[in-house]
């Protein structure tokens, strides 16, 4: 089992050995025996030296199939291809799959960008452009345009013949899809049906004559969802007239996924859990502004605090429960928002309405309250020999987790709505608003119970 990563490495400290002397058929033998994402994990590994010797031992070709798996932010992007000679950057930019060589160019200023375009040939630079002017986050954005596409009136035998001509070019060949004549999608056939068919058959006799496909306008999760409910390894991309523009295949979807899923976390963290800088001034500044935010709003929970110094002076046993109410009370609320997050990002949940969701989180918020309620009621009442005061705690964090729940919930849904990332509401904002309500209803309840609580102090 432990066979092939130490055949790997030494292949690795080989390709090295080979780059540091310049052995152009030593090192390549070594390299291109790697799986791409090995290459592109020790490409990204390189000094600035050995990349540029890297650039004269490998085609644009040959790099520009590593340089697909390779994922980096934009300044790293930017600085590779400045490190090559323009004319081998653009050669190697098309040489990658139209969608991936967008998303490098994307990453580019306006004056890179089109020095790039200016420099490739017409047809790759032409497919580019297509996709560049697609909005981000659309299914335009994250196709591609090499894919199989055959006409109905064919036969299987023909198809194949196609399939052969074009397969080294497309980016997936599992589905092949079936136009008109004005290139309008009709139908798809799979490799399988193609293989398993008579040579003699038409297309339009074997294949789905219902296809299922997404509007280049359509938004990258709704064409997740679409791949991930249908199983497909690719879906098609068509306009408002059905026109074929693109498929788009799972591994970008895949992409997607990651990207929102880091997205999201990002939001519920309330700090971007992808930044890369190891440095701890850089790392600060960006969490800064966000902590400074929490940090006045907290002062809100603080001047609260102070308002009921008479009361807490009289009872000064209330100060001991303060912690434990908004802390309890923000840890529901956060859960209430992580689930509104996940329910928002699914359609079937949201299409319930805005209602709802509400609904449901106000009363899981009952439920939980509740039973929070009754248990500290009774810790307290028998720890403290004060079932008063233990009352007033546990209906305290009752309506608190009630309270946090709503605004777990409202706060993202009401973002939703009116077109902002849900995942904004994240759960250190949630949490430091959950402290300000809870203290409010925690004192507000002890002091309508004084003259009791005292008494029985």
């Amino acid at each position: 089992m432990n066979e092939a990563p130490v055949e790997i490495e030494e292949k690795l400290a080989l390709a090295q050995l080979y780059l540091s002397e310049e052995n152009i058929k030593g090192f390549r033998q070594e390299f291109l025996s790697l799986h791409v994402y090995e290459q592109g994990q020790y490409y990204l590994s390189l000094s600035e030296q050995d990349r540029q010797r890297m650039y004269y031992f490998l085609s644009p070709k040959e790099m520009a199939d590593m340089f697909e798996v390779i994922e980096e932010d934009e300044q790293s992007v930017e600085v590779y291809l400045k490190e090559m000679d323009p004319q081998y950057a653009a050669d190697m930019l098309s040489e990658m799959y139209t969608d991936n060589a967008v998303d490098v160019l994307k990453q580019l200023d306006k004056p890179d960008l089109r020095n790039y375009l200016n420099l490739m040939t017409e047809d790759s630079a032409n497919e580019i452009k297509e996709l560049l002017h697609y909005e981000d986050e659309t299914a335009g954005a994250i196709m591609t345009t090499e894919y199989v596409s055959v006409e109905a009136h064919q036969t299987i035998r023909s198809a194949m013949a196609i399939l052969k001509s074009k397969a080294a070019e497309a980016e997936t060949i599992y589905y092949i899809y079936v136009v008109d004549p004005a290139e309008r999608l009709v139908g798809v056939i799979s490799l399988r049906e193609l293989i398993t068919h008579d040579d003699d058959e038409l297309v339009s006799e074997v294949m789905g004559d219902r296809p299922v496909s997404v509007n280049v306008t359509d938004d990258q999760n709704d064409v997740a969802k679409t791949i991930r409910d249908y199983n497909f390894l690719a879906v098609p991309v068509i306009d408002n007239d059905e026109y074929l523009l693109g498929i788009i295949t799972v591994d970008d979807i895949i992409d997607v996924i990651d990207e929102e899923a880091e997205s999201d976390y990002s939001g519920l963290a309330g700090v971007d859990v992808g930044e890369q800088s190891e440095n701890p001034f850089v790392a600060a500044s960006k969490r800064l502004p966000w902590l400074i935010t929490l940090l006045f709003l907290g002062m809100g929970t603080a001047t609260l605090i102070s308002r009921y110094e008479v009361l807490v002076s009289e009872a000064s046993i209330l100060a001991v429960f303060i912690s434990l109410i908004t802390g309890t009370a923000g840890n529901a609320g956060t859960q209430s928002l992580a689930v509104a997050v996940r329910k928002l990002a699914d359609n079937d949940d949201k299409s319930k309405g805005f209602g709802s969701l509400i609904l449901s989180e106000v009363l899981t918020g009952i439920v939980t309250g509740l039973t929070t309620g009754v248990t500290i009621f009774i810790v307290i009442g028998i720890w403290k020999q004060n079932f008063i005061l233990g009352f007033v705690v546990g209906i305290a964090m009752f309506f608190a987790i009630i309270v946090a729940n709503l605004a777990g919930s409202f706060i993202p849904i009401l973002m939703d709505r009116i077109g902002f990332d849900p995942a904004v509401a994240s759960g250190p904002f949630i949490s430091t608003l959950s402290d300000l309500t809870s203290v409010l209803i925690y004192f507000n309840i002890a002091a309508y119970f004084m003259s009791f609580f005292v008494q029985a102090g």
